[in-house]
């Protein structure tokens, strides 16, 4: 189904009006179905509050005693998320409803003009060629080979429920499928949708396509207005030669320093996985206490905020994350200076794929405890302790290396 601007525009007002969906469906010729399923597909999600009523989402925030100016839904151990029941039947959005003035929940709207760009996005994704290399090939081929071939799934059944190991979409994979770069052929699937090769570039494939919802740079500066001493912790990827091995960095802004992780692929499970080891190493105490707030790029690889944010296992929020604006590294400008120390022993276009987790400590060790003159000559790793405890840093597997024996060009690592 292909609805105009004019179209969306059209039920955007009539929502506003409570005209039902199938009035909708005659105003524009269009099934009723379709409507419902442009509404479910391309509303967006606002977290306000109301009049004279903060954001308040928690379901005992009519009788905590701590409501009011008091309360903290961010670090609250108790908050259990309420959501309105109303959202789960027609129209699914609040665009007419009459207690939206008085609601402090989460709240759904369908927007025409948001919705017009999500599906002009969606469907620039599906015209657009693939640029991928061997490796990327290789790793899809042995995720994808035995679900397909061996176990008789759908592209769309194997790419849902590996969609954090998995970052292309499902257009992607047939288009792959129909370049024969996959070992999957079209005679292994199940059902098949042939697609025009293009020669376009890829457009980034987002695991949650609504992440940047409320995590936003304007709602990061909104955020710090409110708690300008959050310590910021700034996360990004360095990455080696294309398709092979990938680094995760976490840089601490308040002490410049910074952690790093070496990773297979980059994918969103990689990252997934380190801050859920994180957490086993550290406790969730002392994780909530380091990372209170991240903020990091539009990288596909950190698309699904809430399997970071929460732990999955207790539903405890455990950080938050928000987003620099596309194409702007001075936003979280503290992590790419630091990341000069890094390419001083690992330049531009060197292969990662011989480095494990212990090399990348050795570098990290070297590099925090280098002093830097902006800390008034001490360094990173020094003021790290000092703030969170040198037993934190002996579990993260940093450590003090003597000043004369510092080593920040690339003869660290040979052996």
């Amino acid at each position: 189904m292909h609805l105009t601007k004019d179209d969306r525009i059209t039920i955007e007002n009539n929502l506003n009006n409570n005209t039902s969906l199938k009035q909708i469906g005659k105003n524009i010729n269009k099934h009723c179905s379709s409507i419902s399923r442009e509404i479910k597909n391309h509303y967006i999600t606002k977290n306000t509050g109301s009049v004279g009523r903060r954001f308040n989402n928690c379901i005992f925030r009519k009788t905590c005693p701590n409501r009011g100016k008091n309360c903290s839904i961010q670090n609250c151990s108790e908050f259990i998320e309420e959501k309105c029941s109303l959202l789960n039947r027609t129209p699914y959005v609040c665009n007419g409803c009459k207690k939206r003035t008085q609601c402090t929940l989460s709240k759904r709207f369908y927007d025409a003009i948001y919705a017009q760009k999500e599906y002009e996005d969606n469907l620039k994704e599906s015209r657009s060629g693939v640029v991928i290399t061997q490796d990327e090939i290789n790793y899809l081929n042995d995720t994808l080979t035995p679900l397909i071939k061996g176990q008789g799934q759908s592209i769309h059944h194997a790419i849902i429920n590996n969609k954090n190991k998995i970052m292309y979409s499902k257009n992607k994979i047939y288009k792959l499928i129909d370049l024969g770069l996959l070992d999957v052929r079209n005679i292994d699937l199940p059902r098949k949708v042939r697609y025009r090769q293009r020669s376009k570039d890829v457009t980034v494939y987002k695991i949650d396509k609504h992440c940047l919802e409320n995590r936003t740079y304007e709602d990061f500066q909104h955020y710090m207005n409110e708690h300008p001493d959050t310590p910021i912790v700034e996360m990004d990827s360095v990455e080696g030669r294309k398709g092979g091995k990938i680094l995760l960095t976490l840089h601490f802004v308040n002490c410049s320093f910074m952690l790093a992780f070496i990773r297979e692929h980059n994918d969103a499970q990689s990252v997934i996985d380190i801050f859920n080891n994180l957490q086993k190493i550290l406790g969730i105490d002392k994780f909530k206490e380091l990372f209170v707030l991240i903020l990091t790029d539009n990288g596909s690889e950190f698309s699904n905020p809430t399997e970071i944010e929460f732990d999955m296992t207790t539903g405890e929020l455990r950080t938050q994350i928000f987003y620099c604006h596309p194409s702007s590294p001075y936003e979280k400008g503290a992590c790419e200076v630091n990341h000069e120390l890094i390419r001083r022993i690992l330049p531009k276009g060197t292969s990662f794929d011989e480095l494990n987790q212990c090399d990348i400590n050795l570098i990290m060790s070297h590099i925090n405890s280098y002093k830097r003159k902006k800390l008034n000559n001490v360094s990173p790793l020094t003021l790290f302790n000092t703030i969170y405890g040198k037993e934190t840093t002996d579990k993260l597997n940093v450590q003090e290396i003597e000043p004369n024996k510092i080593n920040l060009s690339t003869n660290l690592l040979r052996k």
